[in-house]
Formats: C-alpha cells, structure tokens, sequence
C-alpha cells in the first residue's frame, strides 16, 4: 500500500478550524447531532468484544430495510469509509483493474490508487445533468476489472441514476463477471423515489451506507456494507477482524437506538432538507454567474461557476474565506476543475447558509 493524504482531509475544516469559519457549506452531511437532540441516553453497557459482524439487532434493522437482504448478508464497518477500505483490499491488487465514476467521494479513488491497481474513469458532464453514461462503462471495462464504483445519490452533485440505469449496471457486472459497488450513503435523503439497495439485486452488487449524512453522527463511525455472496461476506468478515476485530459496542448501541427511530426522524427532516435545497434554488436563480444541477437527493450540491477563462478562481477562494469566512469545497478535492465547487446546505443553519450563498455573491464580484 502507497499512502497518501486526500486533499478533501488535509483541507477539511475540521483541520482548518472551525473557529475560522463563519459560514461552513463545505460539509456533506446534515447538522452534527448530540446525543439529547435525538433523545438518546447510553444505557449501562457492558464493555466487552461485541459480535464481530456487528450487533445482530443492528444489523436487522439494516436489512429489514429492503425485500430480499438478511442479517447475515449485512457487516457493521468503521463507517462507511472502513467499509470501502475492506471492500477496496479484499477485491483489488495491483494486477486488477477498476472503473470508477467520477467525481466521487475521495476513499473510492484514493485507496485503490494506493493499492496500485489500473483505474478507468467515467466523468460525468454537467451538461448532460451529471448522468451516469453505462455505455461509457461497458467500454471501459477490461478483462481484469474486478469493480464498477460509483455513488448513488451521488458526492458531490446530489443526482440519482433511475432504476433503469441500477439495472443496467448490474446487470453488465454480472455478464462480466464483476463487482458493482454502489456507495449509497445519502440513499435515506433521496427527494423522490429511493431506489432498492442494489445489493438487494444481485449478488453481484455491494451496497455501501452510514449513519453519518443522514443522521448527523459521524462520531460513532458505524456504517456497514451489504453483499448477499456468502463466500465474499466471510472474505469482508475476515478483513474486518485483522483491522479491528470488531466495531465498539457503545457506537453499536447509538446506532440500534437511531435506527429504531429511523422513519419518524427522516419524516420531519426531508421536509426541511428539501425547504434547505429551494433556497439555494431561488439563489441560483437570481445569481447568473452560478449554475448546479438540481440535487435529487442527500444535502449538497455541485454548482458550476460561470466565468471567464481570465477570472482567478485561486483568488476567489482565498478571497470568499479570508473576507467573508466561507468555506466551501473546491472542484479540486474531487479530482475537477476549480470552477466548480461542492455547497453543503444541511450542515449550517438557515441564516448561516443564507450568510454564506450572499457571501459567495460578493466574493464574485470584489
């Protein structure tokens, strides 16, 4: 393995300091939760080795969510980012190949790159809405490609494929005898139709999700993946015990507990995330050098400056920060052009993502 930092970390806020920021929309989740603000009290647990796949009730709430998935076909992971780790060591090497959608969240890129695998992209166009073109992926594949990623919704746009285009890509990883993973994260803050976990599909198709963005509890990093292949299950089972045997029985505990209250918390915040989107909407409406592409779900969008080869986007950046404390996620954490940039619009308060949206108005125009 050849390690390297991620841009998107070392420029995180969280190692900028929050303290220097006024309006933060560079963050991908909603608002980060106490435990008081969703009710949660820690009951007297005793602190041994928990069950290595995870809580069995935790990972029956999980897999109650789709027809089709068992709690056995379910593994509780370090977040989802540990669950792409494993995914990621266990089916690639060197000598595999991998096609990867991109722009997509940094862990489906960075970590292959270290493994040292061949790695095909297929970047999405904002003209065409950011759609996922599956010819573009039949014709990238190889021989040797063990793994189709891509992200549904989608980091950082917020677009969604149709159940046609889910389809389509199962079923060209299982002609080719491959793996679809699908890192469904944000599946929970989709506007419209949810689509099925695709690991529900096919036992050719690897779902990956959190706790994280919907629910606004990254620190108890529990997130699982989900894959109805018993023999690939007991490969991520036993990558999972040689990291850290097994995730801890508190963050597991907080978990079972949000799940169990999961359709009554998202009932009163889609609604509001929705409200969160509109006024970014009515912004990009009236502000004609900023343009997106309507997210579909999850809480951030992807907006594209439109502005002239001579403009300097570096000063912009420096200038939208340094005069007017916003911080928002250059198109160069994800591998893209500076001109575009991802807008977090969950995280903040309203008056704090209506600070920052006018904020990046004026830094345009100084």
């Amino acid at each position: 393995m050849n390690y390297a930092r991620m841009v998107i970390e070392k420029e995180a806020p969280e190692e900028y300091g929050y303290d220097r920021i006024r309006y933060n929309l560079s963050e991908s989740s909603i608002a980060d939760q106490k435990l008081s603000d969703i009710g949660l009290a820690l009951p007297d647990l005793t602190l041994f080795y928990g069950e290595h796949r995870g809580d069995k009730d935790l990972r029956a709430l999980i897999a109650g969510q789709d027809k089709g998935v068992s709690p056995d076909d379910v593994l509780v992971t370090a977040g989802a980012a540990g669950a792409l780790f494993i995914i990621a060591t266990s089916l690639l090497s060197p000598n595999d190949h991998l096609v990867v959608v991109r722009p997509n969240y940094a862990t489906n890129i960075e970590t292959p790159k270290a493994i040292g695998c061949a790695i095909s992209y297929v970047d999405l166009d904002f003209d065409r809405g950011f759609a996922v073109d599956i010819e573009r992926v039949k014709t990238e594949l190889r021989p040797s490609t063990k793994l189709i990623s891509v992200t549904c919704p989608h980091n950082p746009t917020g677009t969604m494929m149709t159940r046609a285009d889910l389809d389509a890509l199962i079923a060209l990883a299982e002609h080719r005898k491959c793996r679809l993973l699908v890192d469904e994260t944000y599946r929970d803050l989709s506007y419209s139709e949810r689509l099925p976990a695709a690991a529900s599909l096919s036992p050719a198709a690897i779902s990956v999700c959190s706790l994280s963005k919907a629910f606004g509890i990254p620190g108890i990093r529990i997130g699982w993946l989900v894959t109805r292949d018993p023999e690939l299950q007991e490969t991520f089972l036993a990558a999972k015990e040689q990291i850290g045997i097994c995730g801890s029985v508190i963050d597991e505990a907080i978990a079972r507990t949000t799940l169990e209250r999961r359709d009554g918390f998202l009932a009163s915040l889609l609604p509001e995330m929705a409200r969160r989107r509109d006024i970014v909407q009515a912004w990009i409406d009236g502000e004609p050098l900023v343009d997106w592409v309507r997210p579909q779900g999850g809480v951030v969008g992807f907006p594209r400056l439109n502005v002239d080869a001579g403009f300097d986007l570096d000063t912009f950046y420096s200038r939208l920060l340094e005069e007017h404390g916003t911080y928002v996620g250059p198109g160069h954490w994800f591998e893209m052009p500076k001109r575009f940039f991802r807008l977090g619009f969950g995280w903040p308060t309203e008056a704090e993502l209506r600070g920052g949206l006018h904020a990046i108005s004026a830094a345009l125009r100084g």
